[in-house]
């Protein structure tokens, strides 16, 4: 279970404008993509040296799923700013919880989940994280929907 899924795209430092005490990433930054979810930039310990959270914004299309995971010593705040999501979860991911737009969810470290897009626009969330690695610490999860290629 200690495989992961390598993310996609480049952090680019160039668009980080350092203020001195306060960085700033205008706009979001470039796109780029874990796991069947798509990222803005946003900031963490890869282009702002962030030592302990990381934040970004995720759109995940209609339709798709982020496969199970866990992750890995560290917890995630959401706040879902556009869609429905549906979370499987716990171990073999029996139990299940719906969220919409204005809902916040916590994820507990070590609980492994899987993530659903089940509404008809792109899902939209505020990605908060307790580690400045982002995708470094998170393992993958055996999922019945998983491609074996991922």
């Amino acid at each position: 279970m200690s495989e992961r899924t390598p993310g996609k795209g480049v952090v680019d430092t160039n668009i980080v404008e350092d203020l001195d005490g306060i960085t700033v990433i205008r706009g979001g930054g470039s796109q780029r993509a874990w796991n069947g979810i798509l990222y803005q930039q946003g900031l963490s310990g890869k282009n702002v040296g962030a030592a302990a959270l990381s934040i970004n914004v995720a759109t995940v299309p209609p339709g798709a799923i982020a496969y199970a995971h866990i992750h890995d010593g560290f917890e995630v705040m959401l706040f879902i700013v556009q869609g429905k999501v549906k979370h499987t979860y716990g171990e073999g991911l029996t139990k299940a919880v719906i969220n919409e737009a204005g809902d916040f969810i916590y994820i507990k470290p070590g609980v492994p989940h899987e993530v659903f897009n089940i509404g008809d626009e792109p899902l939209i969330a505020f990605v908060a994280r307790s580690a400045a690695d982002e995708w470094d610490k998170i393992v993958n999860y055996p999922s019945q929907y998983r491609p074996a290629n991922e």
